[in-house]
């Protein structure tokens, strides 16, 4: 007979999370020359949306560009080689916007990473102990709020640069900060706001006649190229670009626009922090930085599973939720190393992988590497796109990113308690922070989970006439 402590250790010891578990069944299973050319195909793909979209997400975040396009490099081939969806592309997101950007302006670039680093850690953690599960707990109301909020602080933080207004710093507060720009409305400048406007209306309009190429791309290459020729027919037509608005250090010479380098090692303490000195590591920062790096890390989990939902449900595969949290943290702690920050699976760029005839996780190995080739080839030219143009495009990531239609259908037909679940959520997340809206939102999440566990086991007395029983009931 086997003793009780071995049963009993047996039966509780959870099964070893597997690295890398997408690629060791894709290599299993045989990879071919045909694999490679669909990988390849797809990773080119999905490389000309994640070149401007990680710009422009860095840029709102309230970092430099090439810091977006390192995030793609490094933590998107990272995260692929290693978790657990054989086909999710991994990077800088908009659901991060809302988080960085405070985290940016009170600590700086090097608190930015540092924080990301923290988050790779939780992340790792979350992945080891298999608690990628309890991730499918959090309700929908929650997650629609969150997103619904992000969206619309997102847009509003695209108003600066897409109406070209003249506004030097803008609050933390999200109403203090659009009292701010609608003062600045007056120093609206057309040449601006008309690459805008040209900008949404190729993204609304390319889809609709091609769609083998992708429409952001499409959008920021006419945009640029208009500007450009505007402003050679008409002298006073000048808009504002990232060579205007970013610089690097090269060996002591301020250079302006995006380095044409890879990314290259780096300890991110050492970057500046807040005063533009070096960061300096304390007991204190890092507990000022734990909260911020709790919730990156939360929504992060929330974020990757959506996106391999997503792909299971259009490959017909199954991804491994604990695998791919273990790779989640792997990139995001190993990405500040090299100047990336916070990464997690982007859904708009997994579908788009999946349409383009990805297979394995090489072909989002590839999307990373494109990146890096037009960082290396392209930077120049990168510099001169307008920021405008940059807004334009993360101004119709968050129209779509709201799905205000879906959120008016829930709002008419679902249970008064989802809707104010999602209006507190959204209405969290809008006015305050995201880490106040995501510790309520947990909270809501575990006292909805707990009421609707006892509405199904609740004991009633179904009858209330006396029963004359001889003892006690």
């Amino acid at each position: 007979m086997t003793p009780l402590s071995d049963s009993s250790t047996t039966l509780v010891r959870s099964p070893r999370v597997r690295v890398a578990a997408a690629l060791r069944r894709a290599w299993r299973q045989g990879y071919t020359a045909a694999d490679l050319k669909a990988d390849l195909g797809a990773g080119m793909v999905v490389g000309v949306v994640a070149l401007p979209l990680s710009m422009a997400l860095a840029i709102a975040s309230g970092v430099a560009p090439q810091h977006g396009l390192y995030t793609a490099i490094v933590a998107g081939a990272l995260i692929a080689l290693l978790g657990g969806s054989k086909v999710q592309v991994a990077g800088p997101t908009a659901a991060f916007v809302v988080i960085l950007t405070p985290i940016a302006t009170r600590f700086g670039l090097g608190g930015l990473l540092l924080a990301t680093m923290m988050a790779g850690l939780i992340l790792m953690a979350m992945g080891i102990y298999r608690l990628g599960r309890f991730i499918e707990f959090v309700p929908y109301p929650v997650t629609t709020g969150f997103t619904a909020g992000i969206a619309l602080v997102i847009g509003t933080l695209q108003l600066k640069d897409f109406l070209g207004l003249e506004v030097a710093n803008l609050p933390p507060d999200y109403l203090a900060r659009l009292a701010v720009l609608v003062r600045a409305l007056p120093t609206a400048h057309l040449a601006d706001l008309s690459i805008g406007a040209f900008t949404v209306a190729v993204l609304l309009v390319w889809p609709r006649l091609s769609k083998r190429i992708p429409a952001p791309l499409v959008a920021l290459l006419l945009a640029g190229l208009a500007a450009h020729f505007a402003a050679r027919w008409w002298p006073a037509f000048s808009v504002v670009t990232i060579d205007d608005r970013f610089s690097y250090n090269l060996g002591g010479v301020v250079l302006p626009g995006i380095p044409r380098l890879p990314p290259t090692p780096l300890l991110p303490w050492n970057l500046p922090g807040a005063d533009g000195g070096p960061l300096v590591i304390s007991f204190e920062l890092i507990r000022a930085l734990l909260p911020s790096a709790f919730t990156i890390a939360i929504l992060g989990a929330i974020e990757s599973l959506l996106s391999a939902v997503v792909a299971d449900g259009m490959t017909g595969k199954k991804h491994d939720l604990d695998s791919e949290l273990l790779a989640q943290g792997i990139g995001n702690f190993v990405a500040p190393f090299f100047g990336g920050f916070a990464a997690t699976g982007a859904i708009a760029r997994t579908a788009t992988n999946v349409r383009a005839g990805a297979r394995t996780p090489f072909a989002s190995v590839f999307h990373a590497l494109f990146v890096l080739v037009a960082v290396l080839a392209f930077a120049p030219l990168m510099g001169r796109l307008p920021m405008a143009a940059l807004a334009a495009l993360l101004l119709h990531v968050a129209v779509r990113m709201a799905e205000g239609k879906h959120i008016l259908h829930i709002l008419k037909v679902a249970p008064r308690s989802d809707i104010v679940v999602l209006v507190t959520c959204f209405s969290l997340t809008v006015l305050f922070d995201m880490v106040v809206a995501v510790t309520v939102g947990i909270v809501l999440a575990s006292i909805l989970f707990m009421e609707r566990m006892a509405s199904v086991s609740r004991v009633s007395l179904v009858s209330s006439e006396e029963l004359n029983l001889d003892r006690p009931l």
